[in-house]
């Protein structure tokens, strides 16, 4: 209620209840000693009258019209200057904190009630009171709404269920069903509201569910996966279930995990391992529970990052007997499995979805570009304008990185091995430097090589106070994080994912995600750029299943151009494109099938 209207009526409550006689003329810009205790700058908060001399000397601003009085002209009426002991404030409890004043003539009038203003969900997050978690689960949870977003975090997870280990709980979905573990089945209509959103930005993974769904081509398949488990992770899995297939899940990385999807996933019938914020031990009992099931066996592997495909190795090798095929999206695990195929260890058709170009150019880059930003912002709420960074490598990711950095004000120096890769970073305006030369000096570091020990500790005990550090290459051995877990060295926790590493003489560093993936493990990746990498795994399983045998050997292969070319011609419609058609002689002096694909292998996008 504002002052006006505060104002207004008690002079109408006055005028009704005290004897005309005793009124004294006054200003209209004059307030009156009973309206100085209840006028103050807080317009919905109600304050006994001051005592005699406050009201004597203060001089307050009292808005008439919309305008205030500079200098409010003095009653000249004792009475009106000083309170009488009989007008008193009394606060009736049957009236819900009610007020009513007695005046001086004993009559009773009730103040007007101010109206306080209260948000929808004020009553149920910080109004109630800490339960026996403590005060650090709350305060946790608030914090982390700065920094995680629905679809990131554990928003709709009970704060009285954050101690609780999922390998600890049972729990059962709607048909009864408990071949999963995930952190809180009551999570899965939000889940559900998710994956909704999702499938509205995946128009290919969706074309491709309702072109081939009649068709069954993945019917008997059995895929174990390992990925992230995200809200776009589920639409490719239901894909997968649409068009024949079993699926079991488990995460990639401990931190991705959004907790209301594994919900969702579940209660839709999906065996799933995950949760946001596993142990190293829970990362693999997670997948080790996926792989190790009595009456069930895969023979399709969908990994992201080789721990899968290295857990069977390692663990269960006659398995590899009856799996088809691997379809690896990281270059970490397209690594290991080069590393396998070089050694003669690999022991079935693996199909490098990394390389492939619609991955590549628009997963690494498009996708990174976006997503550094959003990464950065949500942990840090750092501004970019002025700072100075350092990007460790400048492939697509590293492009997509420098990018997005310097549109926004950045100073950018990019860290190359490669001589064409460091070409293009100077020709694209990055100083190309070494690590060690503007360690000192740089704000944020970030890694994105794919590599090992890129920043050592070295590195780190030279950084500026409040230095940056992240990474955004899919393994968490970019950054030596494990060299900063000594006895001198103090952690901080932050926030969500976000840690102070504190040196003895107090300069400290912020580590973001413990050095894992940034953009999944602290915020979001844009849906439409996952649906062109899931729907490229989508097709990448079905060619491995369906291939006769003899065509694909133990090696590691690319994914056919004519793919590449359809997942891309399944997201144009998206932006209203219209391709352009050879004719018949234009194919034929380009030497070209009208109909692809129009570029060789080894023709660099």
């Amino acid at each position: 209620m504002s002052v006006q209207v505060v104002a207004a009526k008690m002079a109408e409550v006055e005028l009704k209840d005290i004897p005309s006689k005793e009124l004294a003329p006054v200003s209209p810009l004059t307030p009156k000693a009973e309206d100085k205790g209840l006028v103050k700058n807080e317009p919905n908060v109600a304050v006994a009258a001051p005592s005699s001399s406050a009201v004597a000397v203060a001089a307050e601003t009292v808005v008439v019209r919309g305008e205030p009085s500079l200098s409010p002209t003095p009653s000249p009426n004792p009475a009106a200057k000083m309170p009488q002991a009989s007008a008193m404030k009394r606060t009736d409890p049957q009236q819900n904190g009610g007020e009513t004043f007695i005046g001086r003539d004993g009559a009773v009038a009730e103040a007007p009630r101010m109206k306080k203003i209260q948000f929808a969900d004020q009553k149920q997050e910080f109004n109630k009171r800490p339960s026996k978690i403590g005060r650090r689960s709350l305060s946790r949870s608030i914090s982390q709404s700065s920094t995680d977003s629905y679809s990131s975090a554990a928003s709709y997870t009970d704060s009285s269920d954050d101690e609780t280990s999922p390998r600890d709980k049972q729990q059962k979905n709607s048909k009864g069903s408990s071949d999963f573990c995930i952190k809180n089945i009551k999570q899965a209509d939000f889940g559900r509201r998710e994956i909704e959103i999702a499938e509205q930005e995946m128009p290919a993974l969706m074309a491709l569910r309702k072109r081939a769904q009649g068709e069954k081509p993945l019917a008997g398949a059995k895929v174990v996966g390992c990925t992230h488990i995200t809200a776009q992770t589920a639409v490719l899995m239901e894909t997968l279930s649409a068009l024949g297939a079993q699926c079991r899940w488990a995460a990639c990385n401990i931190y991705s995990t959004q907790n209301e999807v594994a919900a969702a996933l579940a209660e839709g019938g999906f065996s799933v391992f995950a949760w946001k914020g596993e142990s190293e031990d829970d990362f693999w009992w997670c997948i080790d529970r996926c792989v190790n099931v009595e009456g069930w066996q895969p023979n399709m592997i969908l990994d992201d990052g080789g721990d899968l495909t290295h857990w069977i190795y390692k663990k269960y090798p006659n398995m590899f007997k009856k799996i088809k095929g691997i379809v690896e999206e990281s270059v970490t695990g397209v690594h290991r499995l080069y590393q396998l195929s070089k050694a003669g260890k690999l022991c079935v058709p693996a199909m490098n979805v990394n390389d492939s170009v619609t991955k590549q150019k628009f997963d690494n880059l498009y996708c990174c570009r976006e997503s550094i930003l959003d990464g950065l912002k949500r942990t840090t709420d750092v501004m970019f304008g002025g700072k100075q960074v350092v990007v460790c490598g400048y492939g697509e990711v590293g492009k997509g990185c420098c990018a997005a950095l310097k549109a926004m004000g950045s100073i950018v120096y990019v860290t190359e091995i490669d001589p064409i890769c460091a070409l293009q970073a100077c020709m694209d305006g990055f100083r190309l430097v070494k690590l060690s030369e503007v360690i000192r000096q740089v704000d944020i570091v970030i890694t994105c090589t794919g590599n090992k020990n890129v920043v050592v500790r070295e590195y780190l005990d030279r950084m500026k106070n409040g230095c940056i550090v992240c990474n955004m290459g899919h393994s968490n051995t970019e950054i030596d994080v494990a060299s900063l877990r000594t006895p001198e060295l103090t952690w901080e926790r932050v926030r969500s994912q976000v840690d102070h590493v504190i040196w003895p003489d107090g300069k400290r560093i912020v580590l973001l995600a413990e050095g894992r993936l940034l953009n999944l493990s602290c915020s979001t990746v844009p849906t439409f750029v996952l649906s062109i990498t899931a729907t490229t795994q989508a097709l990448a399983l079905i060619e491995l299943y369906n291939a006769p045998e003899g065509r694909y050997k133990q090696d590691v292969y690319l994914l056919p151009k004519k793919m590449d070319e359809y997942v891309a011609s399944l997201h144009l419609p998206t932006f209203d494109a219209h391709l352009t058609e050879l004719t018949e002689e234009q194919a034929k002096y380009l030497g070209l099938n009208k109909n692809g694909p129009f570029k060789p292998n080894y023709y660099r996008y």
